[in-house]
């Protein structure tokens, strides 16, 4: 059974940096599209970022490219999301979450991990 393990999530001020990882075991990570996701107090959840297997390509959800980055370290089975200036609008859970490249839906999901940025 695949199991994806988030962490990094803080308290952080207005304008601060933060990197979230997300540590995968079960399965290797290289069979899978990374991705990440937030779900606000209140609201529903929103698509971050995907990335695919080797070729690095990216996606990015609507107003997320520019202060997200996602990247993966395959050696390592983690994935990263790097995010720089940060407003209390981000604050949210965040979820680490991986698909087979058959599929469109992403079957396995972490158990996301606080982000709190404060004004």
């Amino acid at each position: 059974q695949m199991q994806l393990v988030e962490s990094g999530g803080a308290l952080v001020q207005t304008g601060a940096s933060l990197r979230l990882s997300c540590t995968v075991s079960g399965r290797p990570m290289n069979r899978y599209i990374m991705g990440w996701f937030r779900q606000r107090s209140g609201k529903e959840r929103e698509f971050i970022a995907s990335l695919e297997r080797y070729t690095g390509a990216t996606r990015y959800g609507d107003s997320m490219r520019g202060r997200f980055t996602i990247s993966r370290d395959n050696t390592k089975n983690t994935a990263y999301l790097e995010m720089v200036s940060l407003s209390p609008e981000d604050t949210a859970v965040y979820y680490c979450a991986a698909r087979s490249p058959s599929s469109n839906d992403f079957a396995y999901w972490g158990q996301g991990t606080q982000v709190t940025v404060s004004s």
